[in-house]
């Protein structure tokens, strides 16, 4: 666990370096399937399972600030989990990025 910067809480999920525009990189934080995108000029962190069909959300597209499962086409706004459209009617958990040197630090203890 971090303690620099109010860290406390947050792991690091993988260098800010490696993240490609638009591009999920899906990684497991304390048992947690955590998908990082970086769009826009951010970085988000949102629960890498589609509250439908029980997918990775990381294998889909990234456009406007959505990721879009590959199953099904349900897109969900990356800074709030909400889901845009059909079939998904459930948000997925979004969680709290800090950017500390080129570290991407996440905390799934904490939804956003």
């Amino acid at each position: 666990m971090s303690v620099e910067n109010g860290t406390v809480g947050f792991v690091r999920a993988c260098a800010a370096s490696e993240l490609e525009e638009d591009t999920p990189r899906r990684v497991e934080l304390d048992g947690v399937p955590v998908s990082v995108v970086r769009t826009a000029g951010e970085v988000f962190a949102i629960n890498d399972i589609c509250s439908h069909a029980n997918v990775s959300l990381s294998e889909g597209e990234v456009e406007d600030c959505q990721i879009e499962c590959w199953l099904h086409g349900s897109s969900f706004d990356l800074r709030t989990g909400k889901p845009s459209g059909l079939p998904a009617t459930r948000p997925v958990p979004v969680y709290p990025v800090k950017i500390v040197g080129d570290d991407v630090l996440v905390s799934v203890t904490q939804e956003s």
